[in-house]
């Protein structure tokens, strides 16, 4: 089972009054195990954007209204490509693969605005695992943030000082690991190795080279001969 853990940053709250995805960070799960296989691409919006966008605070002034002086290690953005450039890459990275994703709607409301503008095929909302859902079931009235999962589950975030999509989409896999139950809850066996084609379901034991001794004696093999005549013809173990 393919699962991609995902997060954006956006200019803002609505794409409908022109915010956009700035940033695209995504880790790949065979059977809730890492394969090493991630997505991460920076985007320019096309537009400008506060410094108190949602969550993107190491994004670099030139796109930033009001302007400000660069910051180190700030990524700039006018020269990274529109999504229009990358959007067919991303689709075809996330195929039909499920999408997990901490409070989906959001990022789902942004993915598909910029697919459609785009003409590429939207992402069907119930392709998407929502583990901000899964977190308020889980533990209702308790805080269900990324950071107040981390401290929950004893997860490092320590470098989650500025926002990053590629790093909060790492450490939202590990969130989701323990959410549903340990960090490999079927313990590897729908599997032999990350990145197997199948799924769970393609798994089937392999023949013993030798076969297991009988445990049945012969005496209890006759009593139980001698039980099933006397059941008759009907009788399950005398049917063909």
């Amino acid at each position: 089972m393919r699962e991609i853990v995902l997060d954006t940053e956006t200019t803002g709250f609505d794409p409908e009054s022109g915010d956009r995805i700035v940033e695209i960070g995504a880790v790949e799960l065979w059977n809730h195990v890492a394969t090493g296989e991630t997505y991460h691409v920076y985007i320019n919006p096309e537009r400008g954007m506060p410094d108190e966008a949602f969550g993107v605070h190491g994004i670099g002034p030139d796109l930033l209204d009001p302007p400000r002086p660069a910051e180190k290690g700030e990524v700039t953005l006018k020269d990274k490509p529109v999504f229009a450039k990358v959007g067919q890459g991303f689709r075809d990275f996330v195929g039909d693969a499920k999408l997990v994703i901490h409070n989906a709607s959001f990022d789902m409301k942004f993915l598909n605005a910029e697919l459609k503008w785009m003409g590429v095929p939207l992402i069907p909302m119930d392709q998407a695992i929502d583990t901000l859902a899964i977190a308020r079931k889980r533990f209702p009235g308790s805080p269900a943030s990324l950071d107040a999962l981390c401290r929950r589950f004893g997860i490092d975030n320590s470098n989650r000082v500025l926002h990053g999509a590629l790093l909060d989409s790492e450490i939202l896999a590990e969130v989701y690991l323990e959410l549903i139950g340990g960090r490999q809850p079927d313990f590897g066996l729908s599997s032999s190795a990350a990145g197997t084609s199948g799924g769970a379901e393609d798994w089937r034991p392999s023949p013993r080279p030798t076969p297991l001794p009988s445990r049945i004696t012969e005496a209890e093999q006759a009593a139980h001969q001698d039980f099933v005549e006397k059941l008759g013809e009907d009788a399950l173990w005398t049917r063909a």
